[in-house]
């Protein structure tokens, strides 16, 4: 694995494709996050508030993003991070993360990230920032 300190502008991370987005995955997280907004885990309250079927929690999408970083743990952190929603993520959604560098100090990183759905299209993007040791 290449370290990411030798990345340089325009490259990119190695990206992270998820499983297919569960009905369990989002019961877990709404037991974690204390969101149990019904529109999340029960097709019937989805579908009353005008929405296809259940969608994934944001922050769960969010949080995901986090796994771009990982690897690269020990070599610094995630000390800023910014998003925007762009979509909703249904169940069986199949979400990719991506992170291209945009910008880099002698002390952090500066990325652009983002999470697709299997259509290509962006359910979020935004920007992290990764301090180095």
């Amino acid at each position: 694995m290449k370290s990411i300190a030798e990345l340089n502008p325009n490259e990119t991370l190695e990206e992270v494709t998820l499983e297919p987005v569960s009905r369990l995955d989002l019961i877990k997280y709404a037991g974690a996050s204390g969101d149990f907004n019904p529109i999340h885990t029960i097709d019937e309250e989805a579908k009353k508030a005008g929405l296809p079927g259940i969608i994934a929690h944001g922050m769960w999408t969010m949080g995901n993003l986090g796994k771009l970083f990982t690897p690269y743990l020990e070599q610094g952190f995630i000390q800023d991070y910014q998003i925007r929603f762009s979509g909703m993520v249904f169940l069986n959604d199949v979400i990719t993360l991506k992170a291209t560098l945009v910008d880099q100090s002698n002390e952090h990183m500066d990325f652009a990230v983002a999470a697709v759905n299997q259509d290509d299209k962006a359910v979020i993007k935004g920007k992290v920032r990764f301090a180095k040791y």
